[in-house]
């Protein structure tokens, strides 16, 4: 008996106090005040109006430092060989704020051939060639294969003055010569450099073997 009513006690005091929580008014929140008079309350960043606004400002990227308005941008070449240019770079590179190679490509002469167009036939090329020696031409080939089959060739000429001065010899004696030029397409490699706008230096003191080199300005923009 005496243990029932102690339970009924104990389960009438668990209600009574779960009643006061849920009626109970909230507690008052503390209010943290400044240290000293006079000192203005701590406010947090993202507690601030246009917190938002204030993020995306933090996030964009900070200017980059040395402007490249305050850069001398140039591109130096074309270097005709990759051993070339590593030599300039290597004495560029220690007075250069930004430097870096490119690659082209370009076609490139290879001289002048001089010839007689192809024959219609091999007996026809080999009586042409007897032709030109009877007028007492020299230094001709009849070629017997590939695509220039049965064209006789009177020279390859580095020079194009030469070759025009053979073509009108030949010609002179009543044949079709014809003067074209040999190309090939090749890589060249070039130099894009930035120095500061104030430093000055002649690039030909410093490079070896200038070759046919020359320098223009590059917007330096194009510099990575």
């Amino acid at each position: 008996m005496f243990a029932r009513v102690l339970f009924l006690l104990l389960l009438a005091a668990n209600l009574g106090f779960g009643v006061w929580l849920l009626l109970a008014p909230p507690a008052a929140v503390a209010q943290w005040l400044p240290t000293d008079p006079g000192v203005a309350q701590l406010t947090l960043l993202n507690e601030r109006d246009g917190a938002l606004a204030d993020a995306a400002e933090l996030a964009r990227a900070p200017e980059p430092l040395g402007a490249d308005r305050d850069l001398r941008c140039t591109t130096l070449g074309p270097f005709p060989t990759q051993s070339d240019l590593r030599r300039a770079m290597s004495v560029l590179t220690p007075l250069t704020e930004r430097i870096q190679f490119r690659e082209s490509r370009a076609l490139r002469s290879r001289g002048w051939w001089v010839y007689l167009p192809a024959f219609a036939s091999r007996d026809a090329a080999l009586t042409a060639a007897r032709e030109l020696s009877s007028k007492g031409v020299r230094d001709y080939y009849v070629v017997t294969a590939g695509d220039q089959e049965n064209t006789i060739s009177l020279g390859l000429f580095r020079d194009g003055d030469n070759a025009a001065r053979r073509r009108d010899e030949v010609k002179a004696l009543g044949l079709d010569v014809q003067l074209n030029e040999r190309t090939e397409d090749t890589p060249e490699y070039w130099l894009d450099y930035a120095v500061s706008s104030t430093q000055r230096f002649d690039w030909r003191d410093r490079v070896p073997d200038r070759l046919e080199l020359s320098a223009r300005d590059l917007p330096c923009g194009q510099l990575r």
